[in-house]
């Protein structure tokens, strides 16, 4: 598999051993290497734009922020934080060029902080994509239960589609990427499509007020709530920064990675911040609050109804239960790559490192992830304390705790991303050639941090428990419980195996090199 001169060169300037000799016999076969030349730009753009499930956000996220929050300001937020991840994704990109790993986060992590600390990232990184993945499982399962209430007249338990739908994504999980992708690729186009159907409609027949643009007004951001409504506004960006995931699937991921990242970094804020205009548009900008707290998720059905029809809006509710399909099958992939690389670096046992067949699919994880997924449905489904055929149950609570927990996870991943581009061209020498991207990278470091901050403070907001409930601090310490046992584990492979240690962050690479040691001995 080609990885491009830049990973293999590079590896000399970390620091770490380039190659693990006691190890070589563990990466002999190709079912350690994910398959190259899978996934074009369309294709990775496409799985990676899935995750951020542009429907479930204009119709879920928005709506539960203007009500929550009370900031009429949110299309400038998204302006906001699309330059902070602009400024982030220059640094990250530029890494992106010279470490190829489907271990993304703590492969660059590693690559910069050390493999203790990529250790540590790992086992983040596993946790909350794992957790946004369950979330959307408890909406998915609550909105079809609602499809067959509404158009069927019949009762069905949330927790029946969502393990369905566990079952449907392992099974197209196990398939090659590039069928994942034409999946991804039809569903997302299609909701894309119907949004943006509404934006000009709304603009159309606006509100009373006509075609305000109060909400790009910085005296709408003033308050209490504006914090919050970045922790909320954030997680709707989350999908973009897995372009790296998908490297070594691809045959240019010096060009293809950073190319994409900065296509759905400015598609995402563009359409986020136009859509969010387009409803304060539609309810007008003194009413958007009032109506958002009163429609909540139906926020968006409510305001096409009225302007495009009753069979729009029936569409818009079947395209909002396969565009989060489409984002449960992209997260799906992403954990399965990190439980992937995991294994072939020897942070989950061996299996999980090994492909399937002639699918080159990460077959194990994707098997770890499906039968993970199905038991925390079923254990919150059994334990749930309201009944199991309350519908209300999955987005009130699976949805919101295991969405921020997710979220919480990845804000502090890019800011560790962001700290790690830094360390890893100061050591090699480049901090002067890399000097803006490396300011940019500290930047945005500190913005994330400040609104993990935020995020933590304001958790029992984020997941509607009162101050004094133990969820405040229960939620957020699953994130430290990861990276604890994760920083626990790369301490023991240090003493215990300082060759797997060497290893971690490397990937495909010490693959390769492997193979040219054992070719020369």
């Amino acid at each position: 598999m080609t990885t491009g001169s830049s990973s293999t060169s590079s590896s000399s300037h970390t620091g770490r051993p380039a190659t693990a000799g006691g190890a070589i016999s563990t990466f002999k076969g190709q079912d350690r290497a994910l398959h190259a030349g899978r996934l074009g730009t369309g294709g990775l753009l496409l799985s990676v734009l899935a995750a951020t499930a542009p429907l479930m956000v204009v119709a879920g996220v928005m709506p539960t922020t203007f009500a929550v929050m009370g900031i009429v300001g949110q299309p400038l937020l998204f302006v906001i934080l699309g330059v902070v991840l602009v400024l982030f994704s220059v640094g990250y990109a530029e890494m992106s060029r010279h470490v190829h790993n489907a271990g993304a986060f703590y492969a660059y992590v590693a690559r910069g902080l050390g493999g203790t600390a990529g250790a540590g990232a790992a086992a983040v990184a596993l946790v909350a994509y794992s957790a946004l993945q369950f979330g959307i499982y408890g909406v998915f399962g609550f909105e079809v239960s609602g499809l067959f209430a509404t158009y069927a007249h019949v009762d069905v338990a949330w927790w029946i589609p969502a393990l369905i739908a566990v079952l449907a994504v392992g099974a197209l999980s196990w398939l090659k990427i590039d069928v994942n992708a034409l999946v991804l690729g039809v569903l997302l186009v299609v909701e894309v499509a119907l949004v943006v159907i509404f934006d000009i409609a709304a603009v159309a027949d606006p509100a009373k007020e006509g075609l305000s643009l109060h909400a790009f007004n910085p005296d709408t951001l003033t308050g209490a709530g504006v914090g919050t409504a970045l922790c909320f506004c954030i997680a709707a960006f989350t999908g973009f920064e897995q372009a790296p995931v998908y490297a070594e699937e691809t045959s240019r991921p010096h060009i293809l990675v950073p190319r994409v990242m900065f296509l759905a970094i400015g598609f995402v804020a563009v359409f986020f911040a136009l859509s969010s205009w387009a409803l304060t548009i539609a309810a007008g900008p003194s009413g958007i609050v009032g109506a958002a707290q009163k429609q909540s998720a139906g926020l968006l059905f409510f305001l096409t109804e009225s302007r495009l029809g009753g069979a729009f809006t029936d569409a818009l509710h079947v395209l909002f239960v396969t565009g989060m399909f489409a984002a449960l099958l992209s997260f799906h992939n992403v954990v399965a790559r990190y439980a992937f690389a995991m294994g072939r670096e020897g942070l989950l046992p061996s299996a999980f490192g090994r492909t399937t067949g002639a699918s080159g699919a990460p077959g194990t994880g994707s098997l770890l992830q499906t039968g993970v997924s199905a038991i925390v449905l079923i254990a919150f489904a059994v334990t749930d304390d309201k009944p199991i055929g309350d519908p209300t149950a999955p987005v009130l609570h699976l949805f919101t705790w295991a969405g921020n927990v997710g979220a919480l996870g990845v804000i502090l991943l890019m800011a560790a991303a962001s700290l790690s581009v830094i360390v890893f061209f100061a050591r090699r020498g480049a901090a002067r050639a890399q000097a803006w991207r490396l300011a940019t990278s500290a930047i945005a470091a500190v913005a994330l941090l400040v609104i993990a901050g935020y995020t933590v403070k304001d958790f029992d907001i984020l997941v509607g428990a009162g101050p004094d409930s133990v969820l405040s601090w229960l939620l957020p310490a699953l994130i430290a419980a990861a990276l604890v046992v994760g920083l626990v584990q790369g301490l023991v492979l240090r003493s215990r195996k300082p060759d797997a240690h060497a290893r971690i962050g490397l990937g495909n690479e010490a693959f390769q090199l492997d193979k040219a040691a054992e070719s020369t001995s």
